[in-house]
This record gives C-alpha cells, structure tokens and sequence, in this order.
C-alpha cells in the first residue's frame, strides 16, 4: 500500500469515529498502531475462524477481483470480513460472530505492521465492502472444500 493509498484508508476508517481527528492522533501515539472503532456506521464486520476465513478468503479472490477490507487477529485464529452496515443485525450464519451497532473493533492502521491484529486485505479508502450475500456463498463453498476427501 503506497502513503497515498494509506492515507485515504486512514481517512475512510477514521471517519466513523466519535472524533476522527483524535483517533487518527491516537493511532500515530499509540505504540501498537491499533484504535477501537465502533461498527455499525460504514461497515459491520462478520468474525469467523481463521481455519474457515482463509479458504473462504480463497474462494471470494477468486469470485471478485477485489473483497472488502479483512481483518486477522493475533496468531489468525479469527478474521473478519468487512460487510454493509445493517449486516450484523440480520446474519444468522452458525459459527459466525456479527459486529454492528454497538460493539467496538480492534483496528490497525492501514499500511503499517502491527504487533497482533492485521490487515489480510487492507481497506482500500474507497468504501468497497464485500457483499454479504457472496460472502455466505464462500463461507458455504469454503466449508464444502474442508469436508471433501
């Protein structure tokens, strides 16, 4: 991700913030690179195991030329899949925890290593999300690949 890339995903993150100009001064102090954001605004997030998260990231790079931003915790047990807002309140996915209104996100500042949550697929600053609807359509497939002999 080049500075300007980097800066426009800064901007597009930190604009859901109650104040977008102390969290981007809190992300530049913070020595982890990491800020609490709160979901529901811009973008839900949907959390699934890395196990799952990795083949159905597979899968939608093969479907899309681009997904919306993903998200890995420390060590990869957990990703998360930037959706629509509103998505969380409506998923009824088993083995998959829903962010939306109300709960806050652990996020890295794009372009940056961080020391445990990072960015598989950074946001790119222009708002692309990924479709809920083809997301449940990679999960599916992805579990279908884990299952075959």
């Amino acid at each position: 991700m080049d500075a300007a890339g980097a800066k426009n995903a800064v901007d597009w993150l930190a604009a859901v913030a109650p104040d977008p100009d102390a969290c981007r001064e809190e992300w530049e102090r913070n020595p982890l690179g990491v800020v609490l954001l709160p979901a529901g605004r811009r973008w839900d997030v949907l959390i699934v195991e890395g196990e799952l998260g990795y083949p159905t990231l597979d899968v939608l790079t093969r479907v899309i030329d681009r997904p919306g931003p993903v998200l890995s915790d420390f060590g990869d047990s957990r990703m998360g899949f930037f959706v629509p807002p509103g998505t969380a309140s409506r998923w009824l996915g088993t083995g998959v925890r829903a962010a939306g209104a109300g709960t806050w996100i652990v996020t890295p500042y794009p372009g940056r290593a961080t020391g445990g949550v990072r960015w598989i697929v950074p946001p790119d600053g222009t708002g692309t999300l990924t479709d809920p609807a083809l997301l449940e359509l990679a999960l599916h497939e992805a579990v279908a690949l884990r299952a075959a002999p």
